[in-house]
């Protein structure tokens, strides 16, 4: 879990919503961007990663941005919008484990089996015969 915070840039712009009067007044707002390629804190590979995982979340210009205004001061949206934007990212960095495959034990192929057979029964059963 790597800090990137300084190299992340804020924008502010009204929003909409509870706060009455104080929303047509104040920038509350908060948009975080940052510029995937030019980071300093992660390697060639995990910029490739953070890439792949977060493509449609990144615009053009190979910049991430989330949008933040659930709450009514600027300072608490711009906390909430560093933390998403972190999260975000320490999320995509993780590796998934292979699957190996196994096979089926022998006890539970044969309780297929026996289950399959006492379905064909079952039916084989409700047919009329002469």
């Amino acid at each position: 879990m790597k800090n990137f915070e300084h190299e992340l840039s804020y924008k502010t712009s009204r929003s909409s919503g509870s706060g009455g009067q104080n929303v047509n007044k104040v920038e509350t707002s908060v948009t975080v961007l940052w510029k995937v390629e030019d980071s300093t804190v992660f390697a060639e590979s995990e910029k490739e990663r953070i890439l792949f995982k977060l493509k449609n979340k990144i615009n053009a210009e190979g910049i991430l941005q989330t949008t933040v205004s659930e709450s009514r001061t600027q300072l608490q949206n711009k906390k909430i919008a560093t933390e998403k934007i972190q999260e975000l990212v320490n999320k995509s960095l993780i590796v998934p484990k292979k699957r190996i495959a196994t096979k089926p034990s022998k006890a539970k192929v044969e309780k297929r089996l026996e289950s399959k057979k006492k379905l064909s029964e079952k039916k084989e059963n409700r047919k009329f015969k002469y």
